[in-house]
């Protein structure tokens, strides 16, 4: 037992290593992907600790590799549920009695663990599961996740130490109860570091976890819950259950102990949970808390200023576009370029993409990967074939093409639009396919409020500008279409602790991952108040003569 008012450890965000030529963090990788790629694994279900085996299995393959399969992934059904759910409750109450610093000391551990034994390990497993490159692997499975370990801590204590106001002869406290019931995680493919905190986030305040990874990225969230367990995560507390969406998540929301959703994914996957959930509102315990992410159409807006800029644009176009084949949910997908730019501005990203390498991401001269999977494959196709048999318009400025026959490969592609309510500029593709729209220069504020209402979805959205007056008319015009707003930048790469990710309208609840805002939600907060010195008497002062 510790008697004192124990401060947890001061975040900082992880360091990104360059793996550059020569580096021991590339030697290291390299070897691991190596070894990891001459293996193939059993995934369990993890219910308690123990490891199950099921009769319906998946395959896990290499994205760029389809042929190469990497795991045989066991799939939860409904038995399975009930058992995980049964588990949980069992250890939830030990877990939410344990002291704060104990349970930070745990993920506090994961951290230090991720950043040095599994950085090679998370890093490898999502190059080759979630084709995600060296870079892309790096600033996602290890700094980001570790980013979230940390800093979910420190404002876990921050939230434990907002008390109430206390007048004489009173102690009021505020007691940070977790949700009654158990959360359930789900998470999606691209981001390992979102997988690990849609868990982490929940169980950090107390709460027991049912966790339902996505079944193309089980390698890299399998490490994850190895890395929990070596770091001394109690059994039951996460629960890790793979398999088909509603094979899963129906039995979950049926269950009256359900108390949270911590979602990122799709939004027709969240809004029909919420549907669901509605439909049983009358048979839950509690009210469930419902926080989800949900993708975007996320837009790059250039003011004629930015002239000047040319290259910085170019920059943030490619990489906001096309890094990890645009399949981040903040993903630069449609652009606003006024005509005075546009010339040099097409000139130049055409050189930039053509430059772009793609293939096998063991390869580490490769920028892009493949799309995860066949479904998405030819779901981008469509696309592509849509921007071909859009008549006057739409015209392919770059890429276009798309080879199945190793991997999932589609090619970088911008696609020029005359309609800006085009399917390419309005729907997400959640591909390297981003649409275009040329403006007329004295059309700004109309192209704004175009900008703004063109898309259900307000995540992340990017201006280019250097008049100041320009920058400020953007903000204030664009102010709800984006949650996470840049400025002469790309709309990609936001960091845990320095900008709290979420959006709104389409893009889900807004809850801030990487902030306290986040875990206020997982909390059912109970007041208190001490009277030291309770009335005697019944009367009050006013009822006298």
């Amino acid at each position: 037992m510790i008697n004192a008012n124990v401060r947890v450890p001061p975040p900082q965000n992880e360091p990104v290593l360059s793996h550059a030529p020569g580096s021991p963090e590339r030697a290291e990788l390299q070897a691991t992907l190596k070894r990891m790629a001459s293996e193939q694994l059993e995934i369990p279900i993890v219910i308690g600790g123990k490891r199950i085996k099921s009769s319906k299995t998946d395959t896990v393959r290499m994205p760029h590799k389809h042929s190469h399969v990497l795991a045989t992934l066991h799939e939860a059904d409904a038995s399975h549920v009930e058992q995980a759910i049964q588990n949980a409750l069992s250890v939830k109450d030990e877990w939410a009695r344990m002291p704060f610093v104990e349970r930070a000391a745990i993920f506090l551990r994961a951290a230090e663990l991720l950043a040095t034994k599994y950085r090679p390990i998370l890093n490898a497993s999502t190059m080759l599961g979630q084709s995600k490159t060296a870079h892309q692997a790096e600033i996602d499975a290890t700094c980001e996740a570790v980013d979230f370990l940390r800093y979910n801590v420190h404002f876990a204590q921050q939230l434990l130490s907002e008390q109430p106001v206390s007048p004489a002869q009173t102690w009021n406290m505020m007691d940070y109860r977790p949700l009654d019931g158990f959360v359930f995680s789900v998470a999606p493919f691209n981001f390992t570091s979102i997988a690990l905190n849609l868990a982490v986030a929940p169980a950090i305040m107390g709460n027991v976890v049912l966790f339902k990874p996505s079944n193309t990225a089980a390698l890299s969230n399998w490490y994850n819950m190895e890395l929990l367990r070596e770091a001394g995560l109690p059994d039951g507390v996460i629960n890790m259950l793979p398999g088909d969406g509603p094979t899963v998540g129906n039995p979950v929301l049926a269950s009256p102990h359900l108390g949270g959703i911590h979602f990122t994914g799709s939004t027709p996957t969240f809004q029909g949970m919420w549907r669901t959930v509605g439909e049983n509102i009358a048979r839950y315990k509690q009210y469930p808390r419902l926080v989800g992410e949900t993708g975007g159409k996320d837009f790059i807006f250039v003011h004629p200023s930015a002239a000047d800029d040319l290259d910085a644009v170019a920059t943030a176009i490619v990489r906001g576009g096309f890094e990890y084949q645009g399949q981040k949910c903040s993903a630069a997908s449609r652009i606003y370029v006024p005509e005075s730019m546009w010339p040099k501005l097409k000139t130049r990203l055409q050189e930039m993409i053509a430059e772009l390498r793609m293939g096998d991401v063991t390869d580490f001269r490769n920028f892009m990967g493949a799309v995860i999977d066949e479904k998405s494959f030819k779901r981008t196709s469509s696309y592509l074939e849509l921007a071909k048999n859009s008549g006057s318009e739409a015209s392919i400025v770059a890429g276009g093409e798309a080879d199945r026959s190793e991997g999932w490969f589609v090619k970088p592609t911008l696609v020029q639009l005359t309609n800006p309510r085009h399917r390419i500029m309005q729907e997400e593709i959640f591909a390297p396919v981003v649409g275009l729209y040329v403006y007329p220069d004295a059309k700004l504020e109309e192209t704004l409020r175009e900008c703004d209402s063109c898309a259900t979805y307000a995540l992340t959205g990017a201006v280019f500008a250097r008049d100041r007056k320009a920058i400020s008319l953007m903000m204030d015009k664009l102010r709800h279409a984006a949650g996470n707003f840049y400025i002469n930048d790309k709309p990609t790469g936001a960091v845990v602790g320095q900008q709290p990710f979420g959006g709104s309208r389409a893009s889900g609840t807004n809850d801030k991952a990487g902030s306290m805002l986040n875990l206020v939600r997982w909390t059912s907060p109970r007041t208190i108040k001490e009277n030291f010195a309770p009335p005697t008497r019944v009367p009050y002062p006013y009822m006298g003569q």
